[in-house]
C-alpha cells in the first residue's frame, strides 16, 4: 500500500514532518554572520548543500519561522551584511551546535551561549568556529525569497572566498573521512553520525560505462539471493568474465563439490560484499551450470 498526498491539502507543520523525515541526512551548515552594528550571530541550517566548484557556490535556507513567519536573524544580517562563515559539523561539537539553535533573542552572540571559540577571519566580517574541522569565509552573492509565507525558504547563495581546514582531519593532505566524523539532520530531532561502521564505499561507475544489470544473466539478476545493491555492483564490471576465470573459480575447493545454484549465489554474496566483483561475478557465472 502506498499513501499519496497533497501538498496542499495538510497543514504546513505536517508537509514539514514529512518533507525532513524524507529528505535525509541532510548536511548542516552552521553559519556565523554579522549585522550592520556588529553583533555575532551563529545558527545552523540542514537546508544546506554545495552546487559547483567553478565558482565554488554553496546555497543554505534560513526559512521563515512556520510558527509566526518570523525571519531568521542569519537572513536579515546577510541582507545588511552580505557576508557568512559557513562552518562545517562534526561530531565533537554537535551538542554545542544544536544549543546555538535555540531562538535566542537579537544581539545575544550563540557563540557564547554555546561555549565555541569565535575566530577572526581573514577576508570577511563574521567569526568562524575554532572547533569546525572546516570552515569557509563566503561572501554572499544572492539571496532568493521564495515566498512571505510561514515556513517559505530563502536561498542564500554563498561565493566562497577561503577554506580554513583543521590539520589533524587531513591524510596526505585530503580530508579525510573517516577521521572527520561528520554528522547530518534527520527528522524531528534525530541526527546521523558518519563514522565507524555506519561508512561505507561504493566504487564509482567506471568511465568506460559499466555492462549494466540488464546485461547480467537472467537467472543472476532474478536470484533470490542477490540484493539490489548486489545487482548494481555487479553491473559495474565493464565486461563479463571469460570461461577462463569462470573454470578457475570452479576450481576452488570452496566451490567445485557445490552442485546447488543456491549455495553458490550465496558464497557469491559473500565474495561480492569482500569487494571482489569480478570473482563473485565468475562464481555466479559457472551457477549458471546448475539447479536449485
Amino acid at each position: 500500500m502506498t499513501k499519496t498526498i497533497d501538498p496542499i491539502a495538510i497543514p504546513q507543520p505536517e508537509l514539514h514532518a514529512y518533507l525532513l523525515s524524507a529528505v535525509a541526512p541532510r548536511p548542516i551548515c552552521f553559519a556565523s554572520t554579522i549585522d550592520k552594528e556588529g553583533n555575532v550571530n551563529l545558527s545552523p541550517f540542514s537546508f544546506f548543500n554545495v552546487f559547483s566548484s567553478n565558482p565554488p557556490i554553496m546555497i543554505f535556507s534560513p526559512a521563515r519561522s512556520g510558527r509566526d513567519n518570523s525571519l531568521k536573524h542569519t537572513h536579515i544580517n546577510v541582507k545588511e551584511v552580505p557576508e557568512v562563515v559557513i562552518n562545517i559539523v562534526n561530531y565533537p561539537i554537535v551538542e554545542q551546535m544544536s544549543l546555538s539553535s535555540t531562538a535566542y533573542d537579537k544581539g545575544v552572540n550563540e557563540f557564547v551561549k554555546a561555549g565555541l571559540t569565535q575566530v577572526a577571519s581573514e577576508k570577511v566580517k563574521p567569526p568562524r568556529v575554532g572547533e569546525a574541522p572546516v570552515a569557509f569565509e563566503c561572501s554572499v552573492t544572492e539571496v532568493i525569497e521564495l515566498a512571505d509565507t510561514p515556513g517559505s525558504g530563502n536561498l542564500i547563495l554563498a561565493k566562497v572566498e577561503l577554506i580554513h581546514i583543521n590539520e589533524k582531519y587531513l591524510t596526505d593532505d585530503k580530508l579525510d573521512t573517516t577521521k572527520l566524523d561528520l554528522v547530518g539532520r534527520m527528522g524531528g530531532s534525530w541526527y546521523t553520525r558518519s563514522s565507524g561502521d555506519s561508512l561505507f564505499e561504493i566504487p564509482k561507475p567506471i568511465r568506460t560505462k559499466g555492462i549494466g544489470v540488464n546485461a547480467l544473466p537472467e537467472n543472476i539478476r532474478n536470484s533470490s539471493v542477490l540484493t539490489g545493491n548486489n545487482l548494481g555492483r555487479l553491473g559495474n564490471v565493464e565486461e563479463l568474465p571469460t570461461l577462463t576465470e569462470i573454470e578457475k573459480v570452479a576450481d576452488h575447493e570452496d566451490i567445485k563439490d557445490l552442485t546447488k545454484k543456491s549455495e553458490l549465489h550465496k558464497i557469491a554474496k559473500e565474495v561480492l560484499e569482500a569487494g571482489h566483483t569480478k570473482q563473485a561475478l565468475s562464481i555466479l557465472m559457472h551457477a549458471e551450470k546448475f539447479n536449485g
